[in-house]
């Protein structure tokens, strides 16, 4: 009986080993499988918090952008508010030296904007186009040819050939 109890015992051991070796196998052809899988969630998990990091990125470099513009525009006209300011503390009543410091902050004013990039349109004689004026009125007068500023109620302005306003204007014929 030992000697069958011995070879009972053994065969259960070759089978025990049989599925614990087809266990191995099995682990070992899975083991590539989940190795893949996990470099993949994890290539995944870095990609994901590489975009995240460029949109913040992104965003706060546009928002610097922005104020970096909105302090160059604001520093190039505080001149003429200083001006301004200036002119209402003076206390005399001299119109024409009055009339020549108003004339100052403005030519002052429109060279700031000319730095920053914007521009003045619109002169009487002009050829009327809807593209940058705004025709307000119209009049038929037969000695001025079609299509021409007669007036300009507001000048347009327009910023490296975008316009920020068209110019009000009275147009001929």
């Amino acid at each position: 009986m030992s000697k069958k109890k011995n070879d009972e015992e053994k065969e259960v051991k070759t089978e025990a080993q049989n599925q614990e070796d087809k266990k191995a196998e099995t682990k070992e052809k899975e083991n590539p499988l989940e190795k893949e899988l996990k470099d993949t969630k994890d290539q995944l998990l870095r990609v994901t918090a590489e975009y995240s990091n460029f949109r913040k990125r992104s965003e706060k470099e546009k928002n610097e952008s922005f104020a970096f513009a909105t302090i160059k525009a604001v520093s190039e006209i505080l001149a003429t508010v200083d001006n301004l300011e200036r002119a209402l503390a003076n206390e005399q009543e001299d119109y024409e030296g009055l009339k020549k410091g108003v004339q100052m902050t403005y030519d002052g004013l429109m060279a700031s904007l000319k730095k920053l990039g914007v521009e003045a349109y619109g002169e009487q004689g002009d050829e009327f186009d809807p593209n940058f004026h705004h025709a307000v009125m119209h009049i038929d007068d037969d000695s001025l040819d079609a299509n021409v500023i007669t007036d300009v109620f507001q000048k347009g302005y327009k910023y490296n050939d975008k316009v920020v306003r068209p110019a009000m204007v009275k147009t001929a014929n």
